[in-house]
């Protein structure tokens, strides 16, 4: 069985108690040595082999699993945060299933997650946001372009950007073309949850000179939106005068007659 596994974040911890399992009996991991926490494989067992895809081609993954099954082994796709977010793994999968290969799939918590954390934010306040948009900028791997940038930036909704950060100045004149004000909240994000995780705050106009300043080229989450300011407005889940499924309205508070 070939399992692809979520790594997490970063931080050593953050990964699943599940995907934690499956690297323990865990004949042969191959994961993405660019991005993954190498502190991850000390759980290995002995004699685990361990394979650095960043330094592999599809077909050569695929011939470590195609080995490996033949072999009986339990094997091991380790990826950064959730293998969902520009993981490149259904082309694996693809592969697998055309070669009656078994797989499956562990999910992890994304960096996007970590980042959240690391700036002690929610990307959907009420009266602020209620939509995440998850996008990059096009690079040596083109976006469509009802996908570009300035086209999500019009709905003015929290985004996340990620596999960005050498393009912050193209990044910061698309995000104003699309509708953000230059003095939009923004925030870098380097190695969220890692041991040396850095939290840049800024505004979508001065993303790059921020990155610059503290020499953060790579590796990095750019978030842009108001919901990395103070202003909001309270949820109306916890709201006394707000009655639920569970909880009645207390008496004497204005009752909004929605249920959630």
């Amino acid at each position: 069985m070939i399992t692809f596994v979520g790594a997490g974040p970063g931080a050593e911890d953050l990964i699943t108690v599940r995907g934690q399992e499956l690297l323990k009996r865990a004949d042969i991991v191959i994961y993405a040595g660019s991005l993954v926490n190498p502190g991850l494989l000390r759980v290995c067992p002995e004699g685990c082999e361990i394979y650095n895809s960043a330094k592999m081609t599809l077909e050569e993954v695929i011939d470590v699993m195609r080995d490996g099954q033949a072999r009986g082994k339990e094997i091991v796709r380790l990826h950064t945060g959730d293998p969902c977010l520009y993981g490149a793994i259904r082309e694996q999968m693809d592969l697998l299933d055309k070669e009656g290969i078994p797989w499956e799939d562990c999910p992890g918590v994304s960096s996007f997650c970590g980042a959240a954390a690391a700036l002690g934010a929610e990307y959907t306040l009420p009266g602020i946001s209620q939509s995440v948009v998850i996008t990059r900028m096009a690079g040596r791997t083109p976006v469509p372009e009802k996908e570009s940038i300035a086209s999500f930036a019009a709905h003015q909704a929290t985004m996340v950007i990620f596999l960005s950060t050498g393009m912050l100045k193209e990044l910061s004149r698309e995000l104003i073309r699309g509708g953000y004000a230059p003095d939009t909240p923004a925030a870098i994000v380097y190695k969220a949850t890692w041991s040396d995780e850095k939290v840049l705050r800024c505004t979508v106009e001065t993303l790059e000179e921020t990155a610059r300043a503290e020499h953060v080229t790579k590796t990095a989450l750019i978030i842009a939106g108001r919901v990395l300011d103070g202003d909001y407005e309270r949820s109306k889940l916890y709201d006394p005068g707000f009655t639920t499924e569970f909880r009645e309205a207390v008496p004497g508070k204005t009752e909004d007659p929605g249920k959630e």
